[in-house]
C-alpha cells in the first residue's frame, strides 16, 4: 500500500499551531494541520486578552477568529482529527486518530492542556447539568442563580468577573488565603457586591436532584467544620493537565506529563517537535506559544530539508 506522507504535520489549532501553520505557508512549506475542536484553543473561553503586543484589548474568540481568518487567506485549511496514537516506522511517524491514519516526517504537537478534574462525588454525575469548565460559555444560563467558582488563579477570577455581571450570586471557594491570579483582578472581584468569598474551604461533594445541581458541601481545612452551599451551577478551575498521552510510545515528558523540548522546540525523538501549553515551560500565555510556533515551523522545515 503506497503511503501518503505529509512532510510536516501540525497537531492542534491554538495560537501555537495557528502561528506554525502561518510561518510554515509563507516559508513555502507543505504541511497539514488537524484539531479535534474549533481552530482557537482556549482563547475561544478566555473573555478579554489585553497583553497581547499590538492589541489593546480583544475578546478571546474575536482573536481565534482574525487568527483563522489568516489563515483562510493563506488558503490554509484546518482538517478535524481527535490524535490518540503516534508511533515511529523507519524514518517517518504514523498518527492514529478517530478519523484516519496519517504519515508524516515531521510532527509539531500543539494540543494545549484539559480542565483538571475534582475528583469528588457528583462531579461526573452532574457534568452538563450544572457542573462546568466554562462560565463564560455557560454563565448565562444561570441568570437568577447563585453559582460557584472553585479556584484562585487568573482563570477562575477572570471567569468570575464575567459571570458575575450576569448571574444573581456568584460563590468563590478556595483552599487557602493567597491568590495565584493579578493582584488587580482579585481586587476588582472583592468589589463586587454579589461575590462571597469562601477561603480556607475545599469542595468535597456536589448535591443535585433530576434537574441538575442544588448545592455543594464545603470543608474547612483548618478546622474541619464543613457547611452546604446552595448553588445551581459549580465551575471548577483547579488547574491543568497537558493534553499529551498520545505521545506514551516515547520518552519525551516530565512526571507531569509536560512536553521537554530543546531551543527548537524538538524533544529528544527526532522530526517530533511540541509547542505551546503542552510544553513544560513557567508561563503559559498567547504570546508564548505564539513564540513556540514560529520557532517550531521554522526549525521543521529545516529538519525535513535535510530528509
Amino acid at each position: 500500500m503506497n503511503k501518503e506522507i505529509i512532510p510536516i504535520l501540525i497537531i492542534g489549532a491554538g495560537p501555537a499551531g495557528m502561528t506554525a501553520a502561518i510561518y510554515l505557508s509563507r516559508a513555502n512549506a507543505t504541511f497539514k494541520i488537524v484539531d479535534k475542536y474549533a481552530p482557537g484553543g482556549k482563547m475561544n473561553i478566555t473573555q478579554h486578552v489585553e497583553n497581547y503586543p499590538g492589541i489593546e484589548t480583544i475578546s478571546g474568540p474575536d482573536l481565534a477568529f482574525k487568527m483563522f481568518e489568516q489563515l483562510r487567506s493563506l488558503g490554509i485549511e484546518v482538517g478535524y482529527a481527535d490524535v490518540n496514537k503516534i508511533t515511529k516506522e523507519d524514518d517517518y511517524f504514523v498518527i492514529h486518530s478517530d478519523e484516519e491514519t496519517l504519515y508524516a516526517k515531521a510532527v509539531i504537537v500543539a494540543t494545549g492542556t484539559q480542565e483538571r478534574k475534582l475528583k469528588i462525588p457528583g462531579e461526573a454525575r452532574y457534568t452538563g447539568k450544572g457542573v462546568s469548565y466554562c462560565a463564560i460559555c455557560d454563565g448565562n444560563l444561570y441568570k437568577n442563580d447563585a453559582i460557584m467558582i472553585i479556584g484562585a488563579g487568573n482563570s477562575a477570577i477572570e471567569e468570575a468577573l464575567f459571570v458575575s455581571k450576569i448571574v444573581k450570586h456568584v460563590h468563590i471557594v478556595h483552599r487557602n488565603e493567597r491568590f495565584r491570579a493579578d493582584e488587580s483582578l482579585v481586587n476588582e472581584l472583592k468589589a463586587m457586591p454579589n461575590v462571597t468569598f469562601h477561603l480556607n474551604y475545599i469542595p468535597v461533594e456536589i448535591l443535585g436532584d433530576t434537574k441538575g445541581v442544588t448545592s455543594v458541601a464545603i470543608k474547612n481545612v483548618i478546622d474541619g467544620t464543613d457547611k452546604v452551599i446552595e448553588v445551581k451551577a459549580v465551575f471548577p478551575f483547579v488547574g491543568s493537565d497537558a493534553s499529551a498521552d498520545f505521545l506514551s510510545e516515547f520518552d519525551v515528558r516530565d512526571d507531569k506529563g509536560f512536553v521537554l523540548v530543546n531551543e527548537e522546540m524538538m524533544t529528544s525523538v527526532a522530526g517530533l517537535f511540541s509547542i505551546g501549553d503542552v510544553n513544560q515551560k513557567v508561563l503559559r500565555q498567547i504570546v508564548t506559544a505564539t513564540n513556540d510556533g514560529a520557532i517550531a515551523a521554522l526549525a521543521a522545515n529545516r529538519f525535513v530539508k535535510r530528509k
